[in-house]
Protein backbone atom coordinates (compact mmCIF):
# COMPACT_ATOMS: atom_id res chain seq x y z
CA UNK A 1 0.00 0.00 0.00
CA UNK A 2 3.11 2.13 0.63
CA UNK A 3 4.53 4.54 -2.02
CA UNK A 4 1.95 3.87 -4.93
CA UNK A 5 0.79 6.92 -6.75
CA UNK A 6 3.35 8.86 -4.93
CA UNK A 7 4.06 11.12 -8.12
CA UNK A 8 0.03 11.32 -8.49
CA UNK A 9 -0.90 12.55 -4.96
CA UNK A 10 2.10 15.11 -4.63
CA UNK A 11 0.56 18.37 -6.57
CA UNK A 12 -3.07 17.32 -6.08
CA UNK A 13 -3.08 15.83 -2.58
CA UNK A 14 -5.38 12.97 -4.69
CA UNK A 15 -4.82 9.47 -4.77
CA UNK A 16 -4.38 8.45 -8.50
CA UNK A 17 -7.19 6.79 -10.40
CA UNK A 18 -8.07 3.10 -8.97
CA UNK A 19 -5.31 3.53 -6.06
CA UNK A 20 -7.71 3.77 -3.34
CA UNK A 21 -9.86 0.43 -4.31
CA UNK A 22 -6.20 -1.56 -4.19
CA UNK A 23 -6.13 0.00 -1.09
CA UNK A 24 -9.41 -0.80 0.40
CA UNK A 25 -8.53 -4.33 -1.24
CA UNK A 26 -5.35 -4.55 0.42
CA UNK A 27 -6.90 -4.01 3.53
CA UNK A 28 -9.17 -6.38 3.29
CA UNK A 29 -7.00 -9.52 2.52
CA UNK A 30 -4.60 -8.43 5.06
CA UNK A 31 -7.60 -8.86 7.28
CA UNK A 32 -8.59 -12.27 6.98
CA UNK A 33 -11.98 -12.00 7.32
CA UNK A 34 -14.71 -9.31 6.90
CA UNK A 35 -14.63 -6.56 7.86
CA UNK A 36 -17.18 -3.21 8.39
CA UNK A 37 -16.42 0.10 6.42
CA UNK A 38 -15.50 1.96 10.17
CA UNK A 39 -13.14 -1.70 10.66
CA UNK A 40 -11.79 -1.09 6.95
CA UNK A 41 -11.80 2.99 7.69
CA UNK A 42 -9.90 2.47 10.72
CA UNK A 43 -7.00 -0.02 8.57
CA UNK A 44 -6.33 2.32 6.00
CA UNK A 45 -3.78 4.84 6.10
CA UNK A 46 -4.85 8.43 6.17
CA UNK A 47 -7.11 10.54 7.43
CA UNK A 48 -10.12 9.41 4.71
CA UNK A 49 -13.69 9.97 5.07
CA UNK A 50 -16.31 7.52 6.22
CA UNK A 51 -18.47 8.34 3.54
CA UNK A 52 -15.48 7.74 1.11
CA UNK A 53 -14.72 4.20 2.47
CA UNK A 54 -18.64 3.47 1.95
CA UNK A 55 -18.53 4.31 -1.55
CA UNK A 56 -15.55 2.69 -2.64
CA UNK A 57 -17.12 -0.56 -0.94
CA UNK A 58 -20.18 -0.29 -2.49
CA UNK A 59 -18.48 0.13 -6.14
CA UNK A 60 -16.27 -2.81 -5.49
CA UNK A 61 -19.57 -4.74 -4.18
CA UNK A 62 -21.41 -3.60 -7.92
CA UNK A 63 -18.80 -4.91 -9.74
CA UNK A 64 -18.35 -8.23 -7.51
CA UNK A 65 -15.00 -7.76 -6.15
CA UNK A 66 -16.28 -7.82 -2.86
CA UNK A 67 -19.27 -9.81 -0.68
CA UNK A 68 -21.05 -8.17 1.85
CA UNK A 69 -23.12 -9.33 4.60
CA UNK A 70 -25.46 -8.19 7.06
CA UNK A 71 -23.69 -7.43 10.67
CA UNK A 72 -25.95 -5.28 12.56
CA UNK A 73 -27.16 -1.97 10.71
CA UNK A 74 -24.66 -2.13 8.19
CA UNK A 75 -22.34 -4.71 6.50
CA UNK A 76 -19.16 -6.61 6.55
CA UNK A 77 -17.15 -6.76 3.34
CA UNK A 78 -14.61 -9.63 1.79
CA UNK A 79 -13.27 -9.69 -1.29
CA UNK A 80 -14.65 -12.38 -3.55
CA UNK A 81 -11.60 -13.81 -4.77
CA UNK A 82 -8.03 -14.40 -2.80
CA UNK A 83 -5.29 -11.97 -4.07
CA UNK A 84 -3.43 -14.24 -6.67
CA UNK A 85 -6.78 -14.80 -8.17
CA UNK A 86 -8.03 -11.42 -8.57
CA UNK A 87 -5.04 -10.06 -10.21
CA UNK A 88 -4.69 -12.93 -12.41
CA UNK A 89 -8.15 -12.47 -13.55
CA UNK A 90 -6.98 -8.68 -14.39
CA UNK A 91 -4.25 -9.64 -16.19
CA UNK A 92 -6.51 -11.94 -18.18
CA UNK A 93 -8.95 -9.45 -18.95
CA UNK A 94 -5.77 -6.93 -20.00
CA UNK A 95 -4.74 -9.99 -22.92
CA UNK A 96 -8.05 -10.41 -24.40
CA UNK A 97 -8.70 -6.41 -24.74
CA UNK A 98 -5.51 -6.34 -26.95
CA UNK A 99 -5.56 -6.47 -30.63
CA UNK A 100 -2.18 -8.43 -30.76
CA UNK A 101 -2.34 -11.37 -28.08
CA UNK A 102 0.88 -13.25 -29.34
CA UNK A 103 2.57 -9.66 -29.18
CA UNK A 104 1.48 -8.95 -25.70
CA UNK A 105 2.39 -12.66 -24.53
CA UNK A 106 5.83 -12.05 -26.22
CA UNK A 107 6.41 -8.75 -24.38
CA UNK A 108 5.52 -9.71 -21.24
CA UNK A 109 7.62 -12.76 -21.16
CA UNK A 110 10.57 -10.67 -22.59
CA UNK A 111 10.37 -8.39 -19.63
CA UNK A 112 10.31 -11.10 -16.83
CA UNK A 113 12.83 -11.70 -14.27
CA UNK A 114 14.98 -14.97 -14.48
CA UNK A 115 13.33 -16.12 -11.60
CA UNK A 116 10.10 -15.29 -12.70
CA UNK A 117 10.54 -16.81 -15.84
CA UNK A 118 11.86 -19.75 -14.56
CA UNK A 119 8.91 -20.00 -12.20
CA UNK A 120 6.51 -19.72 -15.42
CA UNK A 121 8.38 -22.23 -17.32
CA UNK A 122 7.72 -24.71 -14.26
CA UNK A 123 4.22 -23.81 -13.92
CA UNK A 124 3.92 -24.67 -17.81
CA UNK A 125 5.33 -28.11 -17.70
CA UNK A 126 3.34 -29.27 -14.55
CA UNK A 127 6.27 -28.96 -12.04
CA UNK A 128 5.56 -26.67 -9.21
CA UNK A 129 1.90 -26.15 -10.29
CA UNK A 130 0.28 -23.81 -7.82
CA UNK A 131 -3.56 -25.25 -6.52
CA UNK A 132 -6.02 -24.88 -9.07
CA UNK A 133 -9.10 -22.89 -8.53
CA UNK A 134 -12.46 -25.46 -9.11
CA UNK A 135 -10.14 -28.17 -9.97
CA UNK A 136 -8.56 -27.32 -12.61
CA UNK A 137 -4.92 -27.39 -13.94
CA UNK A 138 -3.47 -24.03 -15.27
CA UNK A 139 -2.91 -26.00 -18.25
CA UNK A 140 -6.19 -27.15 -18.85
CA UNK A 141 -8.10 -23.33 -18.28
Amino acid sequence: MSGRGEEARQGSGRRARGELESDVLATLWAAGGPLTARETQERLPGDLAYTTVMTILSRLHDKGVVLRHREGRGYAYEPARDEASHTAQRMHSLLEGGSDREAVLARFVSELSVQDENLLQQLLTGHGEPPAEGGRSARNR
